[in-house]
């Protein structure tokens, strides 16, 4: 027997009563497992009587094994029954718990709010007309020129932009040396952005074994507070120039570069359709998010908190794996923003809240519209699992239904059925959306979203990407030395 009443705006309170039948059959099958741990004088171990059992320690002994066996069926059962979505954890409150009664149980937990939703079709946005030209796919060829350019020595010529300057540097603030402001044989990259505004830009022009002077000041949200607004002057050595030397673009360098094509002329159309499909992937993502992110705000839905925090860890979970491409982690980069990851992880609340109850309508429009994932769907997707498994590992066959019971008995089919319903709840937006196509709002807007020859990122990625470049940018006594990056490329 079930019974439930609403405590809060999405919290619900169920009561569940499980009968005096099952509650003695989950008592029984706990005497048969607590009996093989009991030793009692007289008896065999596992062999004592039930009564006996009873008598000495009292029919409380079997409660915490039996309870393991009745609560959860029991409350998953009344969740189905009463067609409730938990989104939380459910807290327990055991009511009555005794020999020859019903077990009743108080359940507390978060769930699903109601959605209100807004118009989802005929929705209209608009989309920028973006093409690939003749300059993306030469602004990707020399991406790849530099990538394979070569450091060469200069023993005579002054230091340029892009240029590696290998630097002594000693820095002073009144007179006095500070942590971290002196470093030898310092690969700097000119116009990286590596060191304070200035700094960079002091040593244009500077020769080989040239003493400069530099003065820079330091930002007033510079990590180090006792730095924060300080001039500083830095007695600069340019011990070596390096210059990258661009390979030549022809058929050469493309044999180097792929065994598939052997001519430039194939290899630029190869990277033409691979730059008009990845462009096609990122303004498909882009209108079906405006288009996701407009159906959301004409929505009216009680977003529950436990919903924005577990986004909120999602996106902190997904800062850290970037962070440790970048050889940080979550604690050091902490120890480099004012507010450490407290004031990270807020100024993700709001993005967080807008995800959320994206997802909350998403779910409310699969509803109403009675998407489902079927069999056969299923089935697909996990045939191109093993197809892609089969050519990564290069073996012939791999077994469907060997890794469909996997992927059951881990959960995963469940996500499968839930991301491709999500898939056709999108599609179906889309299908009858009224997408209008518009000029690009200006040429500089257009070039800047063109590079290309970059895969589709999330937009954490991309914000992790500038709040590492930005604190990087910021310490000229970076204690990671390029050097030994660069060194074996120098000839």
């Amino acid at each position: 027997m079930y019974k439930w009443e609403k405590i809060d705006t999405n919290k619900v309170c169920l009561e569940i009563e499980v009968p005096v039948e099952e509650v003695s059959d989950a008592l029984d099958k706990a005497y048969r497992k607590v009996v093989k741990k009991v030793s009692v004088p007289g008896f065999r171990k596992g062999k004592v009587p039930k009564k006996i059992l009873e008598s000495r320690y009292g029919p409380e002994i079997f409660y915490e094994d039996a309870l393991e066996i009745l609560v959860d069926p029991n409350y998953n059962k009344a969740v189905k029954e009463c067609q409730l979505e938990p989104i939380d954890q459910p807290e327990l409150e055991l009511v009555q718990m005794e020999k020859g009664k019903p077990l009743i149980f108080k359940v507390t937990v978060d769930v699903k709010p109601e959605v209100e939703l807004g118009d989802y079709k005929g929705i209209t946005v608009e989309q920028e007309k973006k093409e690939i030209t003749a300059e993306d796919v030469e602004r990707y060829l020399n991406s790849l020129r530099e990538q394979h350019a070569r450091l060469v020595t200069l023993e005579e010529g002054e230091i340029c932009e892009k240029d590696l300057a290998v630097i002594d540097f000693s820095g002073t603030i009144d007179g006095e040396p500070f942590e971290g402001g002196s470093g030898e044989n310092y690969s700097l990259e000119i116009g990286s952005g590596s060191f304070i505004q200035g700094f960079e830009e002091q040593l244009l022009g500077a020769h080989k074994n040239e003493e400069r002077e530099v003065k820079v000041t330091f930002p007033e949200d510079y990590a180090k507070e006792e730095l924060r607004g300080k001039d500083a002057v830095f007695q600069v050595t340019v011990k070596e120039i390096k210059r990258p030397q661009l390979p030549d673009l022809n058929d050469d360098f493309v044999q180097e570069l792929t065994e598939e094509f052997s001519t430039l002329e194939e290899f630029k159309a190869d990277v033409e359709n691979k730059l008009k499909e990845n462009l096609e992937n990122r303004e498909k993502i882009k209108l079906e998010s405006k288009l996701i992110e407009k159906i959301a705000e004409e929505s009216k839905v009680d977003v529950p908190e436990v919903l924005v925090e577990r986004e909120l860890d999602n996106r902190m979970a997904e800062f850290e794996y970037y962070l440790r491409m970048q050889g940080l982690n979550l604690e050091q980069y902490g120890q480099l923003v004012e507010g450490g990851l407290e004031k990270i992880r807020e100024e993700q609340r709001g993005e967080a809240l807008k995800h959320a109850k994206a997802n909350l309508v998403l779910d409310a429009i699969i509803k109403k519209e009675a998407l489902e994932a079927t069999d056969e769907e299923i089935d697909e997707k996990l045939r191109e699992i093993v197809q892609n498994a089969n050519v990564k590992n290069n073996t012939d066959e791999i077994d469907l239904e060997k890794i469909k019971e996997q992927f059951k008995k881990q959960g995963r089919l469940d996500i499968m059925a839930h991301e491709i319903r999500y898939r056709k709840a999108i599609d179906l937006l889309v299908e009858h959306a009224n997408i209008i196509q518009v000029e690009p709002a200006s040429e500089e807007k257009n070039n800047d979203e063109k590079n290309s020859d970059e895969n589709v990122e999330s937009a954490e990625g991309v914000e992790l990407t500038e709040a590492i470049d930005e604190d990087e940018k910021k310490d000229p006594g970076v204690e990671q030395n390029k050097e030994s990056k660069n060194e074996s490329q120098d000839q």
